[in-house]
């Protein structure tokens, strides 16, 4: 990370100005350039393109990014974690509400056509918190999927010498991120050496039977651009990584998830340094697909912030946006193209909405969501969401 000049220098910055101050004037960078190619806003462009409206339906996806505090800081990561993170950890008071929340949603409570399905747990390196086993243990009798992003080379670290076996005991679903199967391409994301090391994390979990065909233990690997470009097609970029990591590694896993890179934080920041930030945007704009925004993330995840606070989306939730008492109840209005740092206007309907405001998941349900110019991301190509490609 110290060699990593530009890190560095956008590191600084966020700690001059503070998280708030660049999140807006990166908005407003995103905003210029929509102009400057004449685009609509992404509510607009949904309505215009005939997107079924965008409201929440009922949750079938709970994620919680437990914290960001991470063992790496990756040049493209969205939620800007790094091994200085450390004071924003959620507490076990957090952790047991999001439990509480879980155990009144499930299939167990409920009909399966409406209960939460998976437990999304993300980070930073997730595994880092104190309380991640703890929220394992607890999340595993209530039916649901569990699914640990990670880092891979986490599973090195001292002091998480069992965590393999701790995930593989609970079937946990591992998420892995491996931006590419190239070292080069790997080490100028994410640091130096981190690819040899992520094979080494990748052979531990096939060790363990993680994306052996037949052991029941699910490996997914995570592909983001490490350019100004879309995703490739999922399905072709998966046979490529299977090839080549299993004739070069003698690596197996079980899906590849293909994301977007969505133009915030970090990698904003890296497209406005190479004035392609514009480029970029257009690139986005001009291919939206209709059926991506059929099949939106929003729509059916809620996502947590460390501190309990409530977002549509993990993206939403790294620029401030957060659900608000402004919206509650399914006669508010439609799809809000907001501004970071809350719905503005002040008072107490516009303050956040924490897990701590609800006494149920069901009161999300039938919410407008919070949309902006990031989101032109989630509907590119094939789309893009947590979950892969969406169309």
């Amino acid at each position: 990370m110290e060699e990593d000049t530009e890190l560095q220098q956008h590191l600084a910055a966020l700690a001059a100005s503070g998280q708030q101050a660049l999140t807006r004037e990166e908005r407003l960078k995103r905003q210029r350039s929509l102009d400057a190619l004449g685009a609509p806003s992404f509510a607009a462009t949904c309505r215009d393109r005939g997107v079924a409206p965008l409201r929440r339906s009922a949750a079938r996806i709970f994620q919680l990014n437990i914290g960001l505090y991470c063992n790496q800081a990756c040049s493209h990561c969205h939620v800007e974690s790094s091994p200085r993170r450390t004071a924003e950890q959620a507490s076990r008071a957090t952790v047991d509400r999001c439990l509480e929340l879980l155990a009144g949603a499930t299939a167990g409570t409920r009909g399966s056509a409406d209960a939460i399905t998976t437990l999304d747990i993300t980070g930073g390196a997730p595994e880092l918190n104190e309380n991640f086993r703890y929220l394992v243990e607890r999340a595993a009798p209530l039916g649901v999927e569990i699914i640990n992003r990670c880092n891979l080379t986490v599973l090195l670290e001292p002091g998480q010498e069992d965590l393999v076996d701790f995930l593989a005991r609970h079937k946990v679903r591992v998420v892995a991120s491996l931006p590419c199967y190239s070292e080069g391409n790997v080490d100028a994301q994410r640091g130096r050496g981190v690819f040899e090391r992520s094979i080494a994390g990748l052979h531990l979990l096939n060790a363990a039977g993680y994306g052996v065909d037949g052991s029941g233990l699910q490996l997914d690997l995570v592909y983001n651009p490490g350019g100004a470009f879309l995703a490739p097609a999922q399905s072709k970029l998966e046979a490529a990584y299977k090839s080549e990591l299993g004739s070069a590694y003698g690596i197996s896993f079980s899906r590849l998830l293909a994301l977007n890179n969505m133009p915030i934080k970090r990698f904003a920041d890296w497209l406005a340094k190479r004035g392609k930030l514009q480029e970029y945007m257009g690139l986005l704009v001009n291919g939206f697909n209709p059926a991506a925004g059929e099949s939106l993330m929003c729509r059916d995840t809620v996502s947590v912030r460390w501190d309990g606070t409530l977002y549509d989306c993990d993206f939403n939730q790294q620029l401030d946006m957060a659900l608000t008492h402004l919206g509650m109840g399914a006669g508010a209005g439609p799809a809000i193209d907001g501004a970071v740092g809350g719905a503005g206007g002040g008072g107490a309907s516009s303050r956040p909405l924490t897990i701590w405001d609800i006494s149920s998941l069901d009161e999300l349900t039938g919410r407008p969501i919070r949309v902006d110019n990031h989101c032109f991301g989630c509907t590119a190509g094939s789309g893009s969401s947590c979950q892969g490609a969406v169309a």
